[in-house]
C-alpha cells in the first residue's frame, strides 16, 4: 500500500484544524510510531510547534528503556519529547487496563499547553473494538456511538485524525521506512478484554460477515447522530431542573422518560467533577426518589460519589464530603485563617477581606455541635436551639455538624457566618471584622 496515504490523509485533516500548537501521544508502538513520523513529514505540522508525549506507566520491568527508546526516536526527528512517569492505581473496582488509561489520560490533561491538540493514533479497527466492548458492557448510544474525532482535554482538545484509516495502512508506513517500533508484551495477553477481542473474536466475525468492520462503523455514526440529538436534550432538560445551590429537581428528574433519565444525572454528576453511577445504583435511587418520606433522607454511594435526596431536591457530592468530624475537635482562635477539619476555613475580616490589625486576645474557641447548643441571635426576643435555627434555615442534615461554631468562655457567639449573639456583634464591632466561614464545598 503507498505509504504516501497516511502522509495525505493526515495533511487534509491538519487543514481542517485551527492553527493551533500540534502535540502527539507516543508510545512507541507501531501505530503511534506512524502518526508521529508522518506529521514529522508535513511543514505545517512542524510550523505548528509539534512535539510528543510519552507516558511511563512502569508497570513493566522494561518501561524504563521504551522511554528512552521514544526520547532517542524523537531526538532523531528533531521533534522535542517530554517523557511522564505516573503511578498506576486501580483502587476503585477497576481493572489495570482501565486504571492504566485513567492515568494516562490523566497525565495527557495535566501537560497539554493552552489551545494544544493532542493526536493519538487510535485508527479505524480500534474503533470497531471500542464499538464492540461498549455493546458488551450494554452501553447506549452514546458508548455505540465510539471514539470521537475531537473533544476537550485539559487546556486543549484531544483530536483523532486516523479513525476511518485502515490499521494496515499505519503498518504499511512502519515497514516502508524501516521504523523500530516497541512491542509490549502485553499486547498478546488475551486476559485482557480488547486483546481477546482482537485476535480471538474479530478473526472469527469476518470469516462469516466479511463487511462486519463497515456495518460496526455505520451502526457507529447512527448512534453518535442519536448521541447529538440527545445531548441538546439533555442540556436543555438540565436547565429546566437545576434548582438554587445547583441541585436538581428529585420528582421532576425521576418523571424523566428513561432515555433521558440516566443522561440528564449524568451530565449533572459531571458538571460537578463526580462519576455517574452504575445501573443498580441508579434503580435504586430511583426507588429512594419516588418513596422518600418527609423525615428520611435518602443516600445512595458508588465510588467516588453519592447522591443525598431532601426537601425535593438531590444534593450531589464526593462520599469525603459527607464524613463526620471528631465530636470532640476544639481549637482556640485569634481571628486568622483557621483551616477546619472537614474542610473550608475561618477568618475573621472587614467588609474588603483585610484582617483585624491585631489578633484576637485573649482567643476565642472553635469547635463544632455536640447537641443541646442555644444562641440568642441579635436583635431576636428569644434564644434559640441551634438545631431550630439550622433547620428553618433549611441546611440539609449531613452540613449541621460541619459548621464551626464561635464561643467565648463557653459561651455560644456565633454560628460561623450565619448568626451572632449581641456579645459578639459587640465583639465583632469593636474590631471592625466578623468571622468568613469559607465553606469546604
Amino acid at each position: 500500500m503507498d505509504d504516501a496515504l497516511l502522509v495525505a490523509t493526515l495533511r487534509q485533516s491538519l487543514t481542517d484544524l485551527p492553527v493551533q500548537a500540534v502535540c502527539v501521544a507516543f508510545s512507541g508502538g507501531a501505530d503511534s510510531t506512524a502518526l508521529l513520523h508522518a506529521l514529522t513529514q508535513l511543514p505545517d505540522a512542524r510550523a505548528r510547534g509539534l512535539r510528543a508525549l510519552h507516558v511511563d506507566h512502569g508497570l513493566h520491568a522494561d518501561s524504563a528503556r521504551w522511554a528512552e527508546h521514544c526520547r532517542r526516536f524523537c531526538e532523531k526527528l528533531e521533534v522535542p519529547i517530554e517523557i511522564f512517569r505516573v503511578r498506576v492505581e486501580h483502587a476503585r473496582g477497576e481493572g489495570m487496563e482501565a486504571a492504566a488509561r485513567r492515568a494516562r489520560y490523566e497525565a495527557f490533561a495535566l501537560n497539554l499547553r493552552h489551545g494544544e491538540w493532542l493526536a493519538l493514533a487510535h485508527h479505524r479497527e480500534d474503533q470497531v473494538e471500542t464499538v464492540l466492548l461498549k455493546l458488551l458492557r450494554g452501553a447506549g448510544p452514546h458508548g455505540l456511538a465510539g471514539m470521537r474525532e475531537r473533544r476537550p482535554l485539559g487546556d486543549g482538545t484531544l483530536w483523532r485524525p486516523l479513525l476511518g484509516t485502515a490499521r494496515a495502512t499505519l503498518r504499511d508506513y512502519v515497514a516502508a521506512h524501516g521504523l523500530q517500533c516497541i512491542e509490549d508484551p502485553s499486547n498478546a495477553d488475551t486476559s485482557l478484554s480488547r486483546n481477546f477481542l482482537r485476535s480471538e473474536i474479530l478473526p472469527r466475525l469476518h470469516e462469516h460477515w466479511p463487511h462486519a468492520t463497515q456495518s460496526i462503523l455505520h451502526t457507529a455514526e447512527s448512534c453518535r447522530g442519536t448521541a447529538e440529538h440527545l445531548d441538546a436534550s439533555v442540556a436543555t432538560t438540565l436547565r429546566s431542573l437545576v434548582r438554587d445551590g445547583g441541585t436538581l429537581d428529585a420528582a421532576a428528574w425521576s418523571a424523566l422518560p428513561d432515555a433521558l433519565c440516566a443522561l440528564v444525572l449524568e451530565r449533572w454528576l459531571h458538571g460537578r467533577n463526580l462519576p455517574a453511577p452504575a445501573r443498580a445504583q441508579l434503580r435504586e435511587l430511583h426507588r429512594q426518589v419516588d418513596q422518600a418520606r418527609e423525615d428520611h433522607v435518602p443516600r445512595i454511594a458508588w465510588p467516588g460519589a453519592e447522591v443525598r435526596a431532601w426537601r425535593g431536591a438531590l444534593h450531589a457530592m464526593a462520599p469525603s464530603d459527607g464524613n463526620e468530624i471528631p465530636r470532640e475537635w476544639e481549637s482556640a482562635w485569634n481571628g486568622e485563617v483557621l483551616q477546619l477539619p472537614c474542610g473550608g476555613t475561618l477568618a475573621l475580616s472587614d467588609a474588603s477581606g483585610n484582617p483585624p490589625l491585631h489578633p484576637l486576645d485573649p482567643p476565642l474557641q472553635v469547635r463544632f455541635r455536640k447537641g443541646g447548643e442555644r444562641i440568642k441571635p441579635a436583635g431576636d426576643v428569644h434564644t434559640r436551639e441551634l438545631r431550630d435555627l439550622l433547620q428553618r434555615a433549611g441546611i440539609p442534615p449531613w452540613r449541621r455538624s460541619r459548621i464551626p461554631l464561635i464561643f467565648r468562655n463557653e459561651t455560644l457567639i456565633a454560628v460561623a457566618d450565619l448568626w451572632a449573639s449581641a456579645e459578639g456583634q459587640t465583639l465583632f464591632e469593636r474590631i471592625g471584622a466578623r468571622p468568613r466561614w469559607q465553606r469546604p464545598d
